[in-house]
């Protein structure tokens, strides 16, 4: 059974390959054999229809030229490589207005691999363990903020779940500013400019923190166990002795120096924090049931690679980075923390002597796309003059479309 986007404009040259292409092709039958979870269905489906006349839209004319256009929605799902771009540019917006004149650090805190089996096991596995991937990472944090520098540190966390190639590589991307407010308000207490904490004692303390929560969660009985290995006796036993081995090997945190400046900071912001598995311009090529895309290889000098997959290959390790419905991959915490940022910002402003900024006016998207890339789209791009619009309305499947069954084309 194939699946159709209505309306995807095919050029007379040949065009970069989309994610869109690839589930539009090989989606039907990848879902006809394997699970997926209601989620994974709906991102499926939304990255399909994205930009499509399936989502409705606008007819805009230009009366002096003649000029027609069609433009259609997009999905808004947060795993869609098209539809990233103006949220960003918004939360980059309010996290410049959030920033203190102070050096801003990067750590990395990331899970071992032992623990991607039980992770992906099934969704409530993958909600529970990575929240407490974050609270691990967080309490760790203010730890050795009210520990090291006296006060309450602030900071915000990015999840990653992949590596360039798409496998499973849980992670937590935190920047860090240099400093702490004491708790009563009337301090700031600056970090080193070039160092903030010792990396083997935080790497120390977050796998205890972390190690000491999954236990809770295995002997209440709220996670759901894997198969036991070969050779293990019990699953008791298999369970300790695996444990053993996590809080025996060292777990990765890892240190990048302080960005150099606000704007490097906001770079960095701009490229992670609404980052998706794989973005478009990764794609090379969709052809013969092959999926051909773009790496680097970290292991290798970060050197430029290719690598092809199968297509069912390809879609099976993208889903695996579905996150829960609802689950918030960026979080703050501290005195960036959403119930304490408004007094926290203030008193840090008063100790560091900086004025607040002035409110930020709303923008609408075409206010942003003026600002990203220059081009008022509310104008004929041929004459200049203001353009007219119609409401699209969304377009539904031909009445002699197979019926979907169970596959994600009627997932509502």
């Amino acid at each position: 059974m194939s699946v159709v986007a209505p309306n995807r404009a095919a050029p007379a040259q040949q065009t970069r390959i989309e994610l869109a292409d690839v589930f539009a092709r090989y989606a039907d039958e990848y879902f006809s054999t394997h699970q997926a979870t209601s989620t994974q269905l709906k991102v499926a489906r939304a990255i399909v229809r994205c930009r499509t006349a399936a989502l409705g839209g606008h007819r805009e004319w230009c009366k002096r030229c003649g000029h027609k256009r069609h433009l259609y929605h997009s999905c808004r799902n947060r795993h869609c490589p098209k539809c990233q771009t103006l949220a960003k540019a918004s939360w980059v917006e309010n996290r410049q207005r959030e920033l203190l004149p102070t050096p801003y650090f990067h750590n990395v805190f990331t899970l071992p691999h032992e623990l991607n089996p039980l992770i992906l096991a099934s969704q409530r596995n993958r909600r529970a363990l990575l929240d407490i991937l974050f609270r691990a990472a967080a309490d760790t944090l203010l730890a050795f903020g009210r520990n090291n520098l006296g006060g309450k540190a602030g900071f915000t966390m990015v999840l990653h779940t992949w590596d360039q190639q798409l496998r499973a590589h849980f992670h937590l991307h935190c920047v860090i500013a240099g400093g702490a407010i004491r708790e009563d308000g009337t301090k700031w207490i600056p970090a080193g400019k070039n160092f903030l904490f010792p990396v083997r004692a935080l790497s120390t303390v977050f796998r205890a923190k972390y190690l000491e929560a999954l236990q809770q969660l295995l002997d209440k009985g709220q996670l759901d166990l894997p198969p036991p290995r070969p050779g293990e006796l019990s699953p008791l036993q298999g369970r300790r002795r695996w444990l053993r081995r996590l809080r025996k090997n060292p777990w990765v945190v890892y240190s990048k120096p302080p960005f150099a400046g606000p704007k490097k900071l906001l770079d960095y912001l701009g490229r992670y924090t609404h980052r998706v598995a794989i973005s478009n311009h990764r794609l090379l090529s969709c052809d013969d049931r092959q999926v051909k895309f773009s790496y680097r290889d970290r292991a290798d000098g970060d050197r430029q690679k290719t690598r092809s997959l199968p297509a069912e290959e390809f879609l099976r390790r993208f889903l695996l980075h579905v996150l829960p419905p609802g689950f918030m991959r960026i979080r703050h915490y501290g005195f960036l923390a959403n119930r304490a940022k408004k007094t926290c910002l203030a008193q840090c402003r008063e100790q560091l002597q900086m004025s607040a900024p002035e409110p930020a006016e709303p923008k609408t998207a075409a206010d942003w796309m003026l600002d990203l890339t220059g081009i008022d789209v509310r104008r004929c791009p041929h004459c200049g003059a203001p353009l007219h619009r119609d409401k699209l309305p969304p377009r539904r499947p031909p009445s002699n479309h197979p019926p979907p069954g169970h596959h994600y084309w009627d997932t509502s």
